[in-house]
């Protein structure tokens, strides 16, 4: 997470532009100082191949009409330092379920997304891994949360006590038949193997992640949490609605950059 601006007094109405990058679509509105929407949630299909200028443009052209904002919050679904791209796996294919495109890794790699995003809309502009973001608006602050969020790959996040903690690419560790998280969780699995026994696998994952986080509480969101049944999960897990990973685009602001 960073922010390309020095803290600063905010309005009391302050108005933030909260967008929700992913491998399937790109959403946004606009939301008050409570996190609540005060424009429609907007969304428009993600475009392949999507390098960083691609990118830009199509969040600039999806946001225009949604009204004044203050700043910006964006969850990104990879890895963010210093608002630069580490690591990208979804926007790194030329096709939603293709391969990895070197050319693509190559853009993405080193891209200072924070830079050019505030530079884009004018405002101070934050980026975080969307997991984290998500993360932001469904942690309880009560001991050791674990985030999992369940879209076109995995993505996770870890808070201490509501405190954000540095991340990780918990997705890409290995979990079963030499495969990772994020390959036998992912949604092209999802759809090879059927909702069914893909639901056994996430509880399988959960109980796998809790054997080295030793987490209290596990919020599992995303896109594809709806194929799930509460009840089949672990005590210690809670299903999250998808919305969150924009509404937490306000507390990112309220944690240390």
């Amino acid at each position: 997470m960073t922010s390309t601006a020095p803290a600063q007094e905010w309005p009391a109405d302050v108005r933030t532009l909260a967008i929700d990058v992913g491998g399937s679509g790109f959403k946004a509105a606009i939301l008050d100082p409570a996190g609540a929407m005060l424009t429609e949630r907007v969304r428009v299909e993600t475009p392949y191949p999507c390098p960083p200028e691609r990118l830009m443009s199509s969040v600039v052209d999806l946001t225009q009409d949604l009204g004044h904002r203050d700043r910006v919050s964006v969850g990104f679904p990879g890895l963010v330092r210093n608002g630069k791209v580490r690591n990208i796996p979804s926007l790194s294919r030329t096709a939603y379920d293709g391969d990895t495109d070197p050319a693509l890794e190559d853009a993405w790699r080193g891209f200072d997304l924070a830079g050019a995003l505030t530079e884009a809309f004018g405002v101070p502009t934050k980026v975080a891994n969307d997991a984290d973001v998500q993360g932001c608006a469904v942690v309880s602050g009560e001991g050791f949360e674990f985030v999992m969020t369940l879209g076109t790959g995995v993505g996770t996040a870890l808070f201490l006590d509501g405190r954000l903690l540095p991340h990780i690419e918990g997705g890409h560790a290995p979990f079963r038949k030499g495969d990772t998280f994020e390959e036998q969780l992912g949604n092209v699995a999802r759809k090879q193997i059927g909702n069914e026994r893909w639901a056994r696998r996430v509880v399988e994952a959960i109980t796998a992640y809790d054997r080295f986080l030793f987490f209290d509480t596990i919020h599992v969101g995303g896109g594809n949490a709806k194929h799930l049944d509460p009840a089949d999960l672990p005590h210690k897990a809670r299903i999250v609605a998808n919305t969150a990973g924009i509404i937490g685009g306000v507390r990112l602001w309220d944690l240390d950059a």
